[in-house]
């Protein structure tokens, strides 16, 4: 939050690192609520010392000490309740609850499997290293196997990440992941030679994994330069196997599409993506964006045009066109299309077509209210 809306005098006094805020009963704003403030409502008893620091009045506090006000346990997290409602819960409450869940009945591999994903998700990689190798040795699967792998590799524990995604690779022969995340682990044993060649391996595997390529390209450019990086990976795509997949150039896209300089060349890259397989929505989002940052919204319409069937099922495609039709106000278009897509079957995408429904709702009854504003006769 910003300063000015401190109590009288605190500006001075008051050196906040990070986010802040100031917890106040409303009775401390009788000039109405800021228009930076959040309510916050704590869903159990207010702690004795949040009730009696309000009683001398609003008190400055970090965003640590206000959780602790309000009665988390950890920081804040957010969670749905029975319902699908988003609720906030402290850290240490979720993963205690979620440990606890799975304690009541250990065979129940899916509970384990929950709290170890919650572990990954906020670095707590030791349990769920811990979790993982339990689920693992009661017969998990080659996902399973996958997960501890990554969480081991997280650690840079690399001999054991190597033997455990040599697992995962047999049970999940069909997924490039093991392969990919095994490259990893002989990057971290400095074994470059068996690194490119499970690179390689996930590449056939599956040559329309992104991920793969790119590993590719960054390999050799790291090692060589990155003349050698697209002559490697182009003769590769242009290989028997590889040469239907929009991958290879979507990777090195990427590569180019972060800088205003090297944009034109991410559009080249992304380009040919999209000659080698003008049906990849991927290549297609990819190469829409890139015109979209670069302000052609008449080009954006103009390649994803062709492709509204496919947005049914995309919601990258149905964003990116959306954009480009509503900022060139192109409103009965725009209209239309969104009434299609809220036929979808895709759950994402018809949430998509309502929110931004709402949104062209509230844009018309704007430029509405702004006419009969301008239309109002003066006296």
């Amino acid at each position: 939050m910003t300063q000015p809306n401190l109590p009288a005098g605190a500006q001075a006094n008051l050196q906040l690192d990070g986010g802040a805020a100031i917890v106040a009963p409303v009775s401390a704003f009788p000039g109405g609520i800021p228009g930076n403030a959040m309510i916050v409502l704590p869903l159990s008893k207010p702690t004795d010392d949040l009730t009696e620091g309000l009683k001398k009045g609003p008190m400055a506090v970090t965003q640590d000490q206000m959780w602790e006000l309000l009665g988390f346990n950890g920081p804040a997290v957010q969670v749905q309740d029975a319902e699908g409602r988003p609720i906030a819960i402290g850290l240490e409450d979720l993963l205690g609850g979620l440990e606890k869940h799975w304690k009541e009945n250990k065979d129940d591999l899916n509970r384990g499997r929950i709290y170890a994903q919650e572990l990954m998700k906020y670095t707590r990689l030791a349990d769920a290293e811990k979790v993982l190798a339990r689920i693992v040795a009661a017969g998990g699967t080659g996902e399973d196997w996958l997960g501890l792998g990554v969480c081991l590799l997280q650690q840079e524990k690399f001999d054991k990440a190597e033997s455990t995604l040599k697992g995962a690779a047999n049970l999940l022969k069909e997924n490039p992941f093991p392969s990919l995340h095994l490259a990893k682990a002989y990057k971290g044993l400095e074994d470059a030679t068996k690194e490119r060649e499970m690179i390689e391996k996930a590449i056939t595997i599956d040559p329309n994994c992104v991920d793969a390529w790119a590993y590719l390209f960054s390999q050799v450019k790291e090692s060589d330069d990155e003349a050698a990086a697209i002559k490697t990976l182009t003769e590769l795509a242009d290989a028997e196997p590889n040469k239907r997949s929009a991958a290879p150039f979507i990777a090195v896209q990427g590569f180019f599409a972060g800088e205003e300089e090297t944009r034109d060349k991410a559009i080249e890259w992304a380009e040919k993506a999209v000659e080698r397989n003008s049906n990849d929505p991927l290549a297609l989002t990819c190469l829409s964006a890139l015109w979209g940052q670069k302000g052609d919204l008449k080009k954006v319409v103009e390649i994803l045009q062709p492709h509204e069937a496919k947005m049914a099922r995309d919601v990258r495609l149905a964003n990116n066109y959306f954009e480009a039709l509503f900022q060139n106000r192109e409103i009965e278009k725009v209209t239309k299309f969104l009434n299609a897509l809220a036929g979808s079957n895709n759950r994402e995408v018809k949430q998509f077509a309502v929110e931004r429904s709402r949104a062209v709702a509230q844009f018309l009854q704007q430029q509405q209210q702004q006419l009969a504003g301008q239309n109002r006769p003066t006296s």
